[in-house]
């Protein structure tokens, strides 16, 4: 009974750690030691436990991470997958930069998932369009776009293809689906789903905590508690560029070394935005970015 395992976290909630060792699942408690030290233990961490009683145990160690996402909080994830609404909320640019920058940080892949295309597809022509301009703009930069619906069963194959076999996590802000999605996928699931305020037009939170749930074709997903703001990451100015694809591909040629991509002479990437090289809702997003790590320095 004594016998060490080694399993991965599926669940914290309520002081507890659900480890999944073989087909088995462990209700665990730190040692002490993980308190004193304050480590944080997080869903998707390899762990050793010692059992203690029946399906029970005690975490005793934690193997190294291969990454972390902050927020939501999940370790050694092969990918995110960021969903959107198109309609009902309206797709907040902004936020979806703000939280790529957190992916590319990370350096875990990221899929765009824009869901609810029933609303935006049987909408006016601008619905359309402003579709059709989010997979110009996102495509272009290589990520990998899909456009689903779990109501009329729209995108499901791509999207169970995208997880089969991987690590994921479905992350977004409230209201957008992601619950509602993976109930389409996952047959018996039943994760708790509620209407967005018809007032507000703002989601509402449903999921409490985040949680790996096993696939049905192999892979493991967790849902995540929505967001409408992110907390910014802990970096330089400088490495902002890094986390914008197309700024990093252009910011080679700038004058200066350390050329911010504001107001510097001979900077490269503003060329390219003037010669449309460069999207100006991404750009104009990043110097929003910027301002704001540049209020924090000075604080």
């Amino acid at each position: 009974m004594n016998s060490i395992r080694e399993g991965l976290i599926i669940k914290i909630t309520g002081g507890y750690y659900y480890v999944k060792s073989g087909a088995e699942i462990w209700v665990c408690t730190l040692r002490g030691r993980f308190r004193q030290e304050k480590e944080k233990v997080l869903v998707g961490d390899r762990v050793q436990l010692k059992p203690a009683q029946t399906a029970t145990g005690v975490i005793e160690k934690i193997f190294p991470r291969k990454n972390i996402l902050f927020q939501p909080s999940i370790a050694n994830i092969n990918q995110v997958v960021v969903v959107f609404s198109l309609q009902e909320p309206e797709p907040n640019l902004y936020l979806l930069d703000r939280f790529l920058v957190q992916t590319e940080l990370a350096k875990v892949k990221a899929v765009l998932c824009l869901n609810k295309i029933d609303l935006a597809m049987s909408a006016d022509r601008q619905g359309r369009q402003q579709l059709d301009n989010l997979i110009q703009i996102y495509g272009s930069l290589g990520y990998v776009i899909l456009t689903t619906s779990a109501k009329i069963k729209q995108g499901l194959a791509d999207l169970r293809n995208v997880l089969k076999n991987n690590t994921s996590i479905l992350a977004g802000p409230s209201g957008v689906g992601k619950s509602s999605l993976l109930n389409a996928l996952i047959p018996d699931l039943s994760l708790d789903t509620r209407e967005i305020s018809r007032k507000l037009k703002q989601g509402k939170h449903t999921t409490r905590y985040v949680g790996l749930i096993p696939l049905p074709d192999n892979g493991l997903v967790a849902d995540s508690p929505g967001f409408s703001n992110l907390t910014l990451p802990d970096i330089n100015q400088e490495e902002l560029a890094s986390c914008f694809v197309e700024i990093y591909k252009y910011q080679v040629n700038c004058k200066f070394s350390n050329c911010l991509h504001f107001a510097e002479p001979g900077c490269a990437v503003q060329e390219a935005v003037v010669e449309g090289k460069i999207n100006p809702s991404r750009y104009h997003n990043y110097l929003l970015l910027l301002k704001e790590m540049n209020k924090r320095k000075r604080y």
